[in-house]
C-alpha cells in the first residue's frame, strides 16, 4: 500500500497522538486534584475515559460498518483487563508526581513487554535487547531515586503502570495477526467500560460540569490518539515512527508547567533521557530483526 511509505506523514500523525496522550494526562491530574471542584477517584477517571472513548469510536464503526470478524474474546478480555489496570494506575500516579515524570516511567512498557515475550510468546532476547533493557531499567532507578528523600510511592504506581502496559502490548501483538485495528479499538474499548463500569461504582462521586467536560475531552482525546497512531503506524516502520512518540514527555513537561507551574529537576530530565534512550535502543533492534 502506498500509505506504508510516506514516513512525514507518519511522524506527523505520532506528533499527534504523542500531544493527545499527553493531554489524556493533564486531564486526569486537572480531575485528581482540587482544581475542578472534589478530586475524583482514579476510578472514576478511568471510567470516564473509557466511557467516552468507547462513545467515539462506537460513531465510527456506526458511520464505516466494518465488517467484524469472529473475535478472540479471552485474548480481548485479557487484553482489556491489562489495559484498564496501567490506565488507572498511570492515572493515579499523575495525581501525586510530575506528569513528564510519570510519562518517563511509563516508557518502559516495551520493556517489559520484552520480558514477558519471552514466556508468552516464545521469544527469544539477544544481547542488544537485554542491553536496552538494562539502560531503561537504570534510568527508571535516577528517576524514582530508591531511598532519596525526594522518593515518593507513587513512582511505583508509574513502574506498575509500565509493566501491565507492557503485558497489554504483548497481547495485542497476538490480536492484530487476527484481527482489524478497528475491531480491536471497539472491543476492548467496550470491554474497558464494562470492567470500569462495575468498579467504579464503589468510588463514583458527582463530578462537577468542569469535571464533566474534562472527563470527555480525556475520552475523546485517548480515541483520537489511538487513531493517530494506528494512521502512523500504517504509513512507516514501527522502528521509525515509535520514536515520536517520545515527544510524549515534552508534551507532558509542557502542560505540566502551564498548568502547575512544574519545572523538571536535573535527576528527572537525567533519568527520562536514558530511558528513552533504552526504549529507542529497543524500538530501533525490533525493527532490525523484523527485517
Amino acid at each position: 500500500m502506498e500509505t506504508r511509505h510516506t514516513p512525514l506523514a507518519a511522524a506527523g500523525f505520532m506528533l499527534l497522538a504523542s500531544s493527545l496522550i499527553a493531554g489524556t494526562t493533564l486531564m486526569a491530574k486537572l480531575v485528581g486534584r482540587d482544581v475542578l471542584g472534589a478530586p475524583l477517584h482514579p476510578l472514576q477517571i478511568s471510567h470516564g475515559r473509557f466511557m467516552f472513548a468507547f462513545l467515539a469510536i462506537s460513531t465510527v464503526v456506526a458511520i464505516t460498518r466494518p465488517k467484524i470478524r469472529a473475535p478472540n474474546l479471552p485474548l480481548h478480555v485479557a487484553r482489556s483487563v491489562a489495559g484498564w489496570t496501567g490506565i488507572s494506575l498511570l492515572f493515579a500516579a499523575v495525581t501525586f508526581i510530575p506528569l513528564a515524570d510519570a510519562t518517563a516511567i511509563s516508557f518502559l512498557n516495551p520493556v517489559f513487554a520484552m520480558l514477558l515475550a519471552i514466556p508468552l510468546l516464545g521469544e527469544r532476547v539477544g544481547p542488544w535487547r537485554w542491553i536496552a533493557a538494562a539502560i531503561a531499567l537504570s534510568g527508571a532507578v535516577i528517576l524514582i531515586q530508591p531511598g532519596a528523600g525526594s522518593f515518593h510511592p507513587a513512582a511505583l504506581l508509574a513502574m506498575a503502570a509500565a509493566a501491565v502496559m507492557g503485558l497489554e502490548i504483548t497481547l495485542i501483538k497476538r490480536l492484530t495477526g487476527h484481527e482489524a485495528p478497528l475491531q480491536i479499538l471497539w472491543i476492548n474499548n467496550g470491554i474497558g467500560l464494562t470492567v470500569a463500569t462495575l468498579t467504579v461504582i464503589w468510588v463514583w462521586t458527582p463530578p462537577t460540569a468542569a469535571q464533566w467536560a474534562a472527563l470527555v475531552a480525556l475520552g475523546l482525546m485517548m480515541a483520537l490518539a489511538q487513531a493517530c497512531f494506528i494512521q502512523s503506524m500504517k504509513r512507516a516502520e514501527a522502528s521509525f515512527a515509535v520514536p515520536f512518540s517520545y515527544a510524549t514527555l515534552v508534551f507532558a513537561g509542557l502542560y505540566d508547567f502551564v498548568a502547575f507551574a512544574v519545572v523538571p529537576v536535573a535527576t528527572s530530565l537525567i533519568g527520562a533521557g536514558i530511558i528513552v534512550a533504552g526504549a529507542a535502543l529497543l524500538v530501533w533492534r525490533e525493527g532490525r530483526r523484523s527485517h
